[in-house]
């Protein structure tokens, strides 16, 4: 990624393997809303783009040196410093000194091979394809949004924002023991999956049965100042909104008199913390279904057509496969 809409595609020497870290060949890379940013703006948040940068981050592959060759594995795209305050606390995501794949000076998984340390490398069952694994990273998301939620057993979810995380937010309060769970999608499509995987209630934004529905705790992942604005009409006084979209402009704006007088608990996601082991246990006993969520497929000499179909939000997941 050189710049915004500016993809390209080269040859380079392998990765040096350093002491310490594994050589993984990059099996499937799933395209995030964060890789699309990257793709249509240049940056994210408040970082741009000031060299050539590998993206992607919801990656598996298959170790090819050293005592666990052969492995097939979900690569965890964090790396904390481990030695932090927060690190220490148990709060990895939040390491002031976190690298993360496709991010800042740390290359992602738009590549064949890639070294990374061995504890970030996940063991897949063989009952979790390399598609699978690639997924494992968005559920990661969707349950440490979960977890600020405190989701209680018979509670009342709403999900504004039905891509990837959203959907699997849907499955994961249901899972979590909510007794009725509303989704809120302006596109058909992904309406249809939130019912598929478990919504009660499959709404449009000016869908008038959305304002007679009051949430326990309502989970954002759209990133728009709409969306931010519908989670707060739905949730119940004294409710939890938990904000996990990202704003294409950095900025994130609320009524704040309606956040104020409804004395809502605001919370924002930032990435997960160490959620890679549940979720592979969702997937590996089928309480998860993440397979039919990847809709499109492209080969690496491709990438730029799948950032671009990311970005327009075709299907649900897209998903590059290096060696396809």
């Amino acid at each position: 990624m050189y710049g915004a809409g500016d993809v390209r595609v080269a040859d380079e020497s392998p990765p040096a393997v350093e002491p310490g870290l594994c050589l993984v060949r990059v099996t499937g890379v799933g395209l995030c809303g964060s890789d699309v940013h990257w793709f249509a703006e240049g940056g994210i948040g408040d970082a741009r783009l000031d060299r050539p940068l590998v993206v992607g981050h919801e990656m598996a592959g298959i170790i090819v040196d050293g005592p666990r060759a052969g492995e097939r594995v979900a690569i965890d795209p964090a790396i904390p410093c481990q030695a932090c305050r927060m690190c220490r606390a148990g709060y990895q995501n939040l390491c002031p000194e976190i690298r993360f794949a496709g991010h800042g000076a740390c290359d992602g998984g738009l590549r064949e091979l890639m070294a990374w340390p061995p504890a970030q490398l996940h063991r897949l069952p063989d009952t979790v394809s390399d598609a699978d694994g690639a997924m494992l990273e968005p559920l990661g998301v969707a349950l440490h949004a979960l977890d600020l939620g405190r989701v209680r057993l018979g509670a009342r979810v709403a999900v504004v924002g039905c891509g990837p995380i959203g959907l699997l937010l849907v499955r994961a309060a249901r899972l979590a023991g909510a007794g009725t769970v509303a989704a809120v999608e302006p596109l058909p499509h992904r309406l249809r999956a939130a019912a598929a995987i478990g919504a009660d209630h499959a709404w449009v934004p000016a869908d008038p049965e959305r304002s007679e529905f009051d949430a326990d705790v309502v989970f954002e992942v759209a990133g728009t100042d709409d969306a931010v604005h519908s989670a707060l009409e739905l949730a119940r006084p004294g409710a939890r909104v938990v904000l996990v979209g990202i704003p294409d402009s950095d900025t994130t704006t609320i009524v704040a008199s309606l956040a104020r007088r409804k004395g809502l608990t605001l919370l924002l996601a930032r990435r997960m913390n160490d959620a890679y082991p549940r979720a592979i246990e969702l997937v590996a006993n089928g309480l998860v279904d993440v397979t039919s969520l990847v809709t499109h497929r492209f080969p690496l000499d491709r990438a730029a057509e799948a950032l671009a179909a990311a970005q327009a939000r075709q299907g649900i997941k897209v998903l590059v496969e290096p060696h396809r």
